[in-house]
């Protein structure tokens, strides 16, 4: 099994698909990564240990992927939150940030429905 930035790449998939389980690569990404280490689609399981190497290499040098930007996004969030703006006041509400609707929607950030009111007086 390769293990690449800390990532375990599956076995039975091919490299460039194997490379977006790497929090910070994408599909484009992975597609540059294997063009620069010059290393050809294959099967991880398929991969030399110097090929592995190469494509290793080639990722620290040109990215940020896993903890360190995990991190960074982190630190960003927390900066908007600390000086008040718009998208830091709804990362702390627990809004959608990106100005999609509320009335109806965004139950992925607010959670369930919580039912607001009184029931009616039977008599």
């Amino acid at each position: 099994m390769a293990r690449i930035s800390g990532v375990d790449l599956p076995k039975d998939k091919r490299v460039d698909i194997a490379l977006t389980y790497i929090y910070g690569i994408g599909r484009h990404n992975s597609l540059d990564v294997l063009k620069d280490a010059k290393v050809a689609l294959k099967k991880v399981k398929d991969l030399s240990a110097e090929e592995i190497k190469s494509i290793e290499n080639v990722i620290k040098s040109k990215y940020v992927v896993e903890g360190d930007l995990r991190k960074k996004v982190g630190t960003d969030i927390k900066k908007l939150m600390e000086i008040n703006c718009y998208r830091g006041v709804r990362h702390k509400r627990g809004l959608p940030v990106r100005g999609q609707r509320t009335r109806t929607n965004s139950r992925t950030r607010k959670g369930p429905k919580k039912t607001v009111g009184s029931k009616r007086k039977s008599e």
